[in-house]
């Protein structure tokens, strides 16, 4: 694990079609879960294709786009590097191997699900995952430093996005449109103001 203040390596990037391709396969082969901590170690600390700031903000517009949020990140890196074929070549990347997995997969499970240890195991999995999102939230933190709004502003968006949707039950698009919609106001307003 590399500490936060540790020198940025040179930025790097997709060297080909075929590198972006099996890059993001192997991806999301790796992502059974916690996909979020596999694709920041990947693209962040491993190849160097995004630094932690913008890896944070490229989630963030990920997260709001419909569809799966590693899906979008694909298509925006992707886009990036190569255009419309880079952006079609990192989805396919993305869903080639894995829908294969998936279809294997659900036909082992239609002869296993009635098995009580395979419920549990399952279980379990998901307590795995949550630690493994933790994790990567903690570590990415450190790029909050840079933010336009200021750590104590974040802590407090992200404290009351965690009291909206797991508290309140609040559905997710109306806290995304609500707070996402007034950091964006008060993010425009410190630009303006440090602009003038």
């Amino acid at each position: 694990m590399t500490s936060p203040d540790a020198p940025v390596p040179p930025r790097s990037q997709p060297s080909s079609l075929s590198d972006l391709f099996f890059s993001f396969s192997l991806l999301a082969l790796q992502g059974f879960g916690g996909v979020l901590a596999v694709v920041q170690r990947e693209l962040v600390e491993k190849k160097h294709w995004m630094t932690r700031e913008e890896f944070v903000e490229e989630w963030a517009v990920a997260q709001i786009m419909p569809g799966p949020n590693v899906v979008n990140l694909a298509l925006m890196i992707g886009g990036r590097y190569f255009g419309f074929r880079g952006a079609m070549t990192a989805l396919a990347g993305m869903l080639t191997f894995p829908l294969l997995v998936v279809m294997c997969l659900a036909l082992i499970y239609a002869q296993i699900s009635g098995n009580p240890q395979v419920a549990g195991a399952l279980r379990g999995m998901g307590a795995v995952a949550a630690g493994l999102i933790t994790a990567t939230g903690i570590k990415l933190c450190s790029a909050l430093k840079k933010n336009i709004l200021g750590i104590p502003v974040c802590i407090a968006f992200g404290v009351a996005s965690f009291i909206g949707i797991a508290i309140l039950r609040w559905p997710l698009a109306w806290v995304l449109l609500g707070l996402g919609g007034l950091a964006c106001v008060i993010a425009y307003r410190r630009m303006a103001e440090v602009a003038a």
